[in-house]
């Protein structure tokens, strides 16, 4: 009998996908086999719902030992492309309605899920936020190397900071964000938390040592899942949903997620134009927080307000929105 490796990561499936960074092939279990995600399609507006029949070509890419699970909407002739990133607590399926909007859907689309979350596994002592960075890069590298395309960037809920970090380390053509609130700072931090008594986490989760650092605990108790989207059937599919919401998180993921500072101070952000499309009810990260970090960007840069959304946005009028703002962006910077 042949020996198998043991596997270095804690969800995900193995596959036979070549080492090489870059390569991709399908995913097998997929989302075809963890059905949660059609859940959420009731919340959208009819032409952003997906089925099995429009979903996305699932692909795997292997990236530092990880299987990282990829959905991918192939478009050869489109002339740009569009990485959706998520945030803490969601994953790469659950941004496909986004992509669907009819700014994006001339786009190439591509939204992976960042190690922990969806069907990225993540090694044994648990991911980093510097991990999230780092993957969220390659990713990018890997676009740049297939062909000459500009690549934007969608950050939905934390993953406005992520994509921040990623456009401030490597070259991206555009970045749209729904928040840039900064963790690092203690009035972000007392909203992210799920209580604001626990941002004094931060602190205490300096000390804690490996290996002790890659116990795992409960997401909804680091993070204010309740507060995903205004419309609370939907933040309680995201709760009860096993890979988000739902699922487990380590410690060391949480302490370095409140205490890493942007990759660059927003004074010297200059050169990637950026989008703040910002939710109007944002109950989770309140408008002002990413609009403090906002002023202070230097690149050029735009904001738009999602009336009536939630930190999630489904609600019609902040998608509709959403859509006018990022049209405008993309036409104004040619990135359609």
């Amino acid at each position: 009998m042949r020996a198998v490796a043991p596997t270095t990561y804690v969800r995900g499936v193995p596959s036979s996908a070549p080492s090489t960074p870059g390569s991709g092939t399908d995913v097998d279990p997929g989302y075809h086999d963890h059905l949660h995600w059609q859940r959420y399609q009731a919340f959208f507006p009819g032409a952003l719902r997906l089925s099995a029949a429009n979903a996305p070509e699932e692909q795997r890419w292997r990236w530092r030992g990880l299987d990282v699970h990829v959905d991918r909407v192939e478009r050869p002739d489109a002339p740009a492309k569009v990485i959706a990133l998520h945030g803490v607590g969601t994953y790469g399926r659950m941004l496909a309605p986004y992509g669907r909007l009819p700014a994006l859907a001339d786009l190439e689309y591509i939204a992976p899920d960042l190690p922990g979350f969806g069907l990225t596994g993540t090694a044994l002592l648990g991911a980093k936020y510097s991990d999230w960075v780092a993957c969220a890069r390659d990713l990018v590298r890997r676009e740049r190397a297939r062909d000459s395309r500009p690549i934007v960037l969608l950050g939905v809920s934390t993953g406005g900071r992520l994509a921040y970090d990623v456009a401030a380390t490597t070259r991206v053509d555009g970045v749209i964000a729904t928040c840039l609130a900064d963790p690092s700072r203690d009035e972000v931090r007392r909203v992210l938390a799920a209580r604001p008594e626990m941002a004094r986490w931060a602190g205490l989760l300096s000390l804690v040592r490996e290996p002790l650092s890659a116990v795992r605990v409960p997401v909804h108790w680091m993070v204010n899942i309740a507060a995903a989207a205004n419309q609370s059937q939907f933040a309680n599919l995201v709760w009860g949903d096993e890979l988000a919401g739902g699922g487990w998180i380590s410690l060391r993921f949480a302490r370095s997620c409140l205490a890493t500072a942007p990759a660059v101070p927003p004074e010297r952000f200059a050169n990637t134009p950026l989008l703040l499309a910002h939710p109007a009810e944002d109950h989770w990260t309140p408008p002002l927080l990413s609009e403090e970090f906002f002023n202070r960007i230097e690149a050029p840069r735009r904001y738009a307000t999602l009336r009536g959304a939630g930190h999630l946005p489904v609600e019609e009028s902040g998608l509709a929105d959403l859509d006018r703002a990022v049209r405008d962006f993309l036409d104004e910077f040619d990135l359609q």
